[in-house]
């Protein structure tokens, strides 16, 4: 065969390891078969001398489990199967899915079915928040930093008007009332040494608000007017300060006033276990007036004294800054708006940054007093712009290497946070018992809110008191909550659910007016925190079933019968008391016993059938579906009445009996 036209002919060559001639076999091994086959028994006896299987333990100790769980993650924390878990849900008449959220109810009725000798830990987001790092820096990389000082004690003893003498500006005239709403973070500057001050709200609305500064605060300052004494607030913001474990100095205020006794309070803070030191004790006390600005260097040489004694305050400003959201809100003109307390490191313009659920780049920063700034060191307080959404107040913030991780971190304690919530609405949801309490008592209402506030912890602040507003017919269901100005997103939200829009230090605008004025929808804005509760407890009261009364109105003895065929028993009866009036209630009693409750059927004087008998008369009554009245028998005659309730605390009365004459006042 030829290779080609012009081509020489080549031999054609066999491949490198081809045979030629024949087909190449495939050999397969099999290592099985080439072993001997063993017979039954010694099958039997290699069995025998394998060593037994060890039982596995049954798992031991507390189960932790985060709220809102899936079946399969609790499953595998409990060391259960999946099915066991749906089986006792069945059981509950739910049916779930495997990656269905469980609400805490739920998850605590399947532990005590499935590992009742288990102890069962629920953790909740709020218990996650991240805590402050322990950092071991070299000592030459620390730096003195300001102390902290948060401002506390009870409504309007002073607080800010201290503070706003100490900073020589008028916060205290923006404030509704003269009451603080929200945390502000401040700094002073006092024989060349910076103080950042925190000022708290007294009301008591704001105790979360309150025991948050406290936890990222180095001293408290307790402020007692002198012409009061110690009051709750005072005595809860010494708790709060015990508890996160700071040393308290106390600025006795308002020593000018011509009723003021220093010595009172001190007295009475001393029966609180805070001994004055020029009593003996270790409390350092500062006799002050914020509106005559008396005594103000002294509070703050007793600040720096107990500073200096007492705590050793020094941070790394070189690392990536973290410290606590002391306050957020949804700037109109800015977006969201963070205020952070800087307590390690130096934030500066640029950083990634991430809180919680909210996370950003920042774009700007500026100081208490409005100032834009290029970075923050420790114990700073700074307002960040940048934040996604507003962060939640209290959460831990820290600077992150990039944008990608910052929103990493973000999304994982979000869908976190979702998770729960969503457990927490299937939980009311199925909770078929309570639905069937509420019936049975009359039928429970709700009062559906949509809640804007201008900062987050004011929020918080409402919800805490609208949530303090118990009752077994009516209750208060805040369907969303958020930052900002009223939109028409919330006038829609509000008109699906039949709720009510509430904004606390927010406006509604031009166009959620409109469309809530269309659609009947209510809209109430509120200043001041004490406003709005007494405002949602009167709206409750008004949902409320009326008070059931009852009147005695009158008094009947029987003093002789007559029997007619076609009627009955006829009471030839006298007035004793009161007036008898046809159709009322009356209470057949015996012997001092009630042994009968009917109505009067037929009212008559001598053979006139009248409405009405006045004290001292004879008249002859018809009771009706009773005939078994007799002589000496004495018949009490009331009337139920309906009372509209003006106050939660009043109980509704039984229901109106059958046949009475019910009136509506």
């Amino acid at each position: 065969m030829a290779n080609g036209p012009n081509r020489p002919n080549r031999p054609i060559r066999p491949r490198q390891g081809a045979v030629t001639g024949r087909r190449k076999r495939r050999v397969v091994i099999d290592n099985a078969a080439a072993r001997p086959r063993e017979s039954p028994r010694q099958a039997r006896e290699r069995q025998e001398a394998r060593p037994p299987k060890q039982p596995v333990a049954p798992p031991t100790g507390p189960v932790s489990v985060p709220s809102g769980v899936t079946v399969k993650d609790l499953s595998a924390a409990m060391g259960k199967t999946v099915p066991d878990i749906i089986k006792v849900m069945m059981g509950l008449g739910k049916m779930v899915t495997i990656t269905q959220s469980l609400s805490d109810e739920e998850v605590e009725l399947i532990a005590a079915e499935l590992i009742p000798d288990r102890e069962l830990q629920i953790k909740h987001a709020a218990e996650e928040e991240l805590e402050p790092e322990e950092y071991e820096d070299a000592a030459e990389d620390l730096a003195d930093r300001p102390p902290v000082v948060t401002i506390m004690g009870h409504v309007d003893h002073g607080k800010t008007t201290l503070l706003d003498a100490i900073r020589e500006t008028a916060v205290v005239e923006t404030e509704a009332g003269g009451i603080t709403q929200h945390i502000g973070a401040y700094q002073v500057e006092h024989n060349g040494r910076k103080i950042t001050f925190l000022d708290t709200p007294g009301h008591e609305a704001f105790t979360a608000m309150r025991a948050r500064g406290a936890k990222v605060t180095d001293i408290a300052v307790l402020v007692v007017a002198a012409d009061d004494g110690v009051m709750p607030q005072t005595r809860e913001s010494i708790s709060h300060a015990r508890a996160a474990e700071v040393p308290i100095v106390v600025a006795v205020n308002k020593i000018d006033l011509p009723d003021a006794d220093p010595n009172r309070v001190r007295g009475d803070l001393a029966g609180e276990g805070l001994q004055p030191e020029d009593w003996g004790g270790e409390v350092q006390f500062a006799d002050v007036s914020a509106k005559a600005k008396q005594n103000l260097d002294e509070l703050l040489e007793k600040v720096l004294l107990v500073a200096d004694a007492e705590l050793e305050l020094t941070a790394n400003p070189s690392a990536e800054a973290s410290g606590p959201i002391i306050e957020s809100r949804l700037d109109v003109g800015r977006g969201p708006v963070a205020t952070m307390l800087v307590q390690r490191g130096t934030l500066r313009v640029g950083d990634s940054i991430v809180a919680g659920d909210a996370w950003g780049r920042v774009r700007a920063l500026y100081n208490y007093r409005g100032e834009k700034v290029d970075g923050a060191g420790p114990g700073t307080p700074v307002e960040i712009l940048g934040f996604d959404h507003p962060p939640p107040a209290g959460e831990y913030s820290r600077v992150v290497e990039n944008e990608r991780a910052a929103r990493q971190f973000a999304q994982v304690r979000g869908e976190r946070l979702r998770r729960e919530q969503l457990a927490g609405q299937a939980g009311g949801a199925v909770s078929l018992e309570r639905l069937f309490a509420q019936m049975q008592e009359g039928g429970a209402q709700d009062l559906n809110l949509v809640l804007k506030g201008d900062v987050v912890g004011s929020v918080e602040a409402a919800i805490s008191e609208l949530q303090k507003i118990q009752h077994p017919e009516v209750g208060v269901h805040v369907i969303h909550q958020g930052v900002g100005g009223i939109t028409e997103n919330d006038v829609n939200l509000a008109v699906a659910s039949n709720a009510m829009v509430v904004g606390f230090n927010v406006r509604p605008s031009a166009e959620a007016r409109q469309l809530a004025e269309r659609e009947g929808v209510e809209i109430r804005t509120y200043r001041v925190i004490y406003q709005l509760t007494d405002d949602i407890e009167q709206a409750l009261v008004g949902m409320l079933r009326p008070v059931t009364t009852e009147e005695t109105i009158g008094e009947v003895e029987v003093r002789a019968l007559f029997r007619v065929s076609r009627l009955g028993t006829i009471a030839g009866s006298y007035v004793t008391e009161g007036n008898v009036r046809r159709g009322a209630t009356v209470r057949v009693v015996r012997d001092g016993t009630v042994i009968q409750e009917t109505s009067i059927s037929q009212l008559k004087r001598f053979k006139d059938d009248v409405r009405e008998v006045a004290e001292g008369f004879e008249c002859g009554i018809l009771l009706e579906g009773f005939n078994d009245v007799k002589e000496g028998d004495v018949l009490e005659v009331y009337e139920t009445r309906q009372v509209e309730r003006t106050d939660l605390s009043e109980a509704p009365g039984p229901a109106p009996t059958a046949g009475s004459e019910t009136s509506r006042v």
